[in-house]
């Protein structure tokens, strides 16, 4: 079905009852009361995590390129990176959904059945929301995401001078995506399919968040964050370095890094991307944001039990105590990932 324009917009009794097919009423452990009362009520066993992101219409994605089914995936996912972000595993989450009058139904099924397959995949239980009419689509989501244990819930701090830098996921197939798609629509799938696919359907990184989480109980807990603005933006966040977050700034120097990123190390497509195109592969990979990799450090000596746990698991650098970032022995000083309030259209 095509995803650019449909008919009148139904009811909001008939958009609440195709909610409901993908969404059906269930018990669900940690959610005493779902939807359909003025609040939902939660219990869950441990800490609860809360997280909150806007997903829009020619900011985070485009009508004209991305289907019904994969914007009601990514939207979904990119909150569900956060929970996989602090180790945390998905319990509930509301919808507040602004809807055109180019929408109708069949749209909504599409939007909604992408959105309730990952639901049902990671146990994820809609418990409320709002809707609205709009002049673009707009969509607001807040998940709830349980602690797994005492000290099981990661944070962005912590790392210190020695403890390796790693990812887990790609770093720079989403940047690529997004190129190729902004210039070629879905026909950029025949030659960059894998790329496109990172851009239009990420996959949150729930089990090896929870992963990292335990192994954080016996030892040093890593630092951890998903990398959504790109490895520049998002490394500094990382150690701290940018912000509210420069803490050490009258300590010190504060926290830098060595990274080692060689091209071989990256996906194909980038790097073939990269040489039609008179770009350096490492770079687009340092700048590529919408990835929804992993990023983090830790102790050295948590290294072999986890590269034996998570697939996709590999270390780029050291953490040191220079307050500056190197990769591949060039500062990377000048190279900034994704800013919204710097950049007018929908970038990775």
């Amino acid at each position: 079905m095509s995803n650019a324009h449909f008919g009148q917009l139904l009811s909001e009794d008939d958009i609440l009852n195709t909610l409901g097919r993908y969404f059906p009423m269930r018990r669900h452990q940690g959610v005493l009361l779902s939807r359909g009362d003025d609040c939902a009520l939660l219990a869950p066993d441990r800490a609860l995590a809360v997280s909150s992101d806007l997903f829009l219409q020619d900011v985070h994605f485009r009508m004209e390129y991305a289907t019904a089914e994969e914007i009601g995936h990514k939207a979904l996912a990119c909150n569900i990176s956060d929970l996989a972000a602090c180790g945390t595993r998905p319990l509930a989450f509301t919808l507040n959904l602004g809807l055109p009058s180019s929408v109708e139904a069949g749209w909504l099924n599409e939007f909604f059945g992408g959105m309730g397959s990952l639901a049902s995949r990671y146990n994820i239980t809609l418990v409320g929301g709002d809707l609205s009419r709009t002049d673009r689509l707009q969509v607001s989501i807040t998940v709830f995401g349980e602690v797994v244990g005492e000290g099981g819930f990661l944070s962005r701090g912590g790392s210190m001078p020695g403890d390796v830098i790693f990812v887990v996921g790609t770093l720079g197939l989403a940047r690529v995506g997004l190129q190729v798609m902004e210039k070629d629509g879905r026909e950029a799938m025949r030659a960059w399919p894998k790329a496109c696919k990172a851009l239009l359907v990420p996959e949150p990184r729930v089990d090896a968040g929870l992963m990292l989480a335990r192994a954080g109980m016996n030892s040093r807990p890593p630092a951890l964050m998903d990398v959504s603005d790109g490895l520049a933006r998002d490394l500094p966040r990382l150690l701290g370095l940018s912000g509210e977050e420069s803490v050490r700034a009258s300590e010190g120097p504060g926290f830098g890094a060595e990274l080692l990123i060689p091209a071989g190390l990256l996906h194909r497509e980038v790097v073939d991307w990269c040489r039609q195109n008179g770009r350096n592969p490492v770079h687009e990979a340092i700048l590529g944001g919408d990835e929804y990799a992993l990023l983090g450090s830790c102790a050295p000596d948590m290294l072999p039990a986890l590269h034996a746990a998570i697939p996709e698991f590999w270390e780029i650098g050291v953490v040191t105590d220079t307050g500056v970032i190197y990769c591949n022995n060039e500062r990377i000083d000048g190279l900034k990932g994704f800013d919204h309030f710097a950049v007018q259209q929908q970038g990775a």
